[in-house]
């Protein structure tokens, strides 16, 4: 399945378990020799809600929520949905034409993002090729974003990478993923 341009690989392990661990996410979500994926996303059964849902990112780093996977999932269930997620219970809404997810109160603080040290979210202090000043939270997985005239001209493929593994954003989470979404108003 894919919401807004992030894929991901969905198995229901709501009957019969299904053992994963960062090796087989990794392995699973490699673009050439797997199924290929940007996250693998894993419905068990819960105590707390009608489904759990756990998600690995392709580098096997495990997430505690996304909103394009959960409003996925919720599709795939169909109606009102309560999903538990490592980062809280999440309400999704399904229709024939999508679905939309209730991601609860984003998160501001650097420790909540969380960032390698403190710094203002609003605006940080960094810059990569021209994009500069990102703000940044936390809705299940930290996000950094930046305001740009059009976001068709920003090199995704090159700066995300490099974003990804700046000693910033990966000394205290060293699972984080750049996501592009882009919305014109």
């Amino acid at each position: 399945m894919h919401g807004l341009g992030n894929d991901f690989v969905i198995f229901d392990a709501r009957e019969a378990p299904l053992e994963m661990d960062a090796e087989r996410a990794r392995a699973l979500a490699d673009r050439r020799t797997g199924i290929g994926c940007d996250q693998l996303i894993v419905l068990e059964p819960s105590e707390s809600a009608e489904v759990r849902m756990r998600i690995w990112n392709g580098d096997g780093g495990e997430v505690e929520s996304c909103g394009n996977a959960s409003r996925c999932v919720g599709w795939l269930l169909g109606g009102e949905t309560v999903i538990e997620t490592a980062g809280g219970t999440l309400r999704a809404s399904a229709t024939e034409d999508g679905a939309s997810v209730a991601m609860g109160q984003p998160r501001f603080g650097w420790d909540e993002i969380p960032l390698a040290y403190p710094m203002d979210t609003a605006a940080l202090p960094m810059a990569w090729a021209g994009l500069e000043h990102p703000m940044a939270l936390n809705v299940g997985n930290p996000h950094l974003v930046f305001f740009v005239p059009d976001a068709r001209e920003v090199p995704l493929d090159v700066l995300g990478p490099r974003i990804e593994n700046d000693a910033h954003m990966t000394t205290a989470h060293p699972t984080a993923r750049v996501c592009a979404h882009a919305t014109c108003v």
